[in-house]
């Protein structure tokens, strides 16, 4: 039991990624509650599910315009000052937020101006942060781990934090919650300031930003096994991440519920999120992750169907724990694999296109799943998400075999599967190994 435990914390074991962890993990509690309290407080004041998208995509597409760019400059930049830099403004945007909702004055536009801005610093600071995890962990063979923990303490907050607000958002109403969430970037802030690294020095010196852009895509788009991830993320987070959006529409109108049933639900997905988690971070190898992300898109899937039909609360909270379970730990996964495969003087554009596929896509889907829960509800709406989650599934597992293939050289190269002499391996040796891979 110990010998497992270890194995699935050994990143913490790194003093700068141990400071990070926990620092991060406070600041998400209050990134969570934020963004209950954002769709409740959207929801309340106009009980329009077509503004929860509009809000939705507001606050998402600057991921899609500008994520591409910032991971030219995490290329370039110092990371770590990037990431105090994107913390200390998400500060500001959320304090500012919390002024106007306590003093009484929030109006429609300034969420969307509000939500708009936040996606400007979240889109600079999603592909920073992924790339500067690398930074904090001195043997890439512990990579995995620390981002399977990172995804756990994501999926801690986001288990605690949306019940928080749902208790909170009835007692004293949604402002408190995102003056809270100001105060939780206070501990990752000291966190970063705290940490002691490396001098870095960026490899890409081209001179225009452009056609490091254009390299960055190339390089993406050649490598089958990179550009295979990216298109089922892309997909899942164009059909199937949405569903966010609407939880205020299922709590209220569906389930008949208040604030605490939507934190309910947040924190049920949240629940199945952190068990998804943990399972990758107890995970000693990267090998057979292909097929996890099969696995991840079906749970994925069906979690979204069946919560589309279910009309009682106790079978949506199951459900949402699978929805839960397949999205982050098809994120998770994805997230890891990119990693170990990628070259490192292009972590930060190839980081930057695994943005642009989860929340890139997303405000896209928001608009249309808003646009489409006007016209035939949000139930029919999720079930289409949800089945196209498992078209793309298929697909991806017609491919997996060619892939696999295409990424045993690099895993042989890091040492992280053996490479075996010609003419010594017989053909069951071959098929087995093979089968170990999937």
């Amino acid at each position: 039991m110990m010998s497992r435990l270890t194995t699935a914390t050994r990143a913490l074991h790194y003093r700068n990624f141990r400071l990070f962890f926990f620092g991060q993990g406070i600041s998400l509690v209050g990134t969570w509650m934020q963004r209950v309290a954002l769709g409740w407080l959207v929801y309340s004041m106009t009980g329009s599910a077509f503004l929860l998208g509009i809000v939705g995509f507001v606050g998402q597409l600057p991921t899609f315009l500008f994520t591409p760019f910032a991971g030219v400059l995490a290329d370039r930049l110092n990371r770590h000052r990037m990431v105090i830099f994107t913390q200390t403004m998400a500060m500001v945007q959320a304090s500012i937020l919390a002024g106007l909702v306590l003093t009484d004055r929030i109006q429609i536009w300034h969420v969307l101006v509000l939500s708009g801005l936040l996606g400007i610093i979240n889109s600079v600071d999603m592909p920073t942060r992924q790339s500067f995890m690398v930074e904090m962990i001195d043997r890439k063979h512990d990579l995995g781990n620390a981002i399977a923990l990172n995804s756990s303490m994501v999926n801690a907050a986001r288990l605690l934090g949306p019940s928080a607000a749902g208790l909170l958002i009835a007692a004293v109403g949604e402002g408190i919650c995102f003056l809270i969430n100001a105060a939780s970037y206070l501990p990752v802030i000291l966190a970063l300031l705290l940490m002691h690294l490396p001098s870095r020095q960026p490899k890409t010196k081209n001179a225009r930003h452009l056609e490091d852009l254009r390299e960055g895509f190339r390089y993406a788009y050649s490598f089958a096994p990179i550009r295979a991830i990216l298109l089922l993320l892309s997909l899942v987070s164009l059909v199937g991440m949405p569903y966010t959006v609407l939880m205020p529409v299922f709590a209220k109108s569906v389930l008949h519920g208040g604030p605490n049933t939507l934190g309910f639900l947040m924190g049920a997905a949240g629940a199945g999120a952190l068990t998804g988690a943990v399972i990758l971070a107890s995970r000693r190898t990267v090998v057979g992750l292909g097929r996890w992300l099969v696995t991840t898109s079906l749970i994925l899937g069906i979690g979204l169907l069946s919560f589309s039909f279910s009309r009682t609360l106790i079978l949506s909270l199951l459900f949402m724990v699978f929805t839960g379970f397949g999205m982050i730990s098809l994120m998770a996964t994805s997230n890891t694999v990119l990693q170990t495969i990628v070259e490192d003087d292009k972590r930060g554009r190839v980081m930057s296109f695994y943005t642009v596929s989860i929340m890139g896509m997303s405000p896209f889907g928001s608009l249309l799943f808003g646009s489409l829960a006007d016209r035939i509800g949000a139930p029919a709406t999720l079930a289409i998400g949800g089945a196209l989650c498992l078209g793309g599934a298929g697909i991806f597992y017609r491919r997996l075999p060619a892939l696999r293939e295409m990424v045993r050289p690099i895993y042989v190269k890091m040492g992280i599967i053996p490479e075996i002499a010609t003419g010594l391996q017989s053909a069951s040796e071959l098929t087995i190994h093979n089968k170990n891979l999937s």
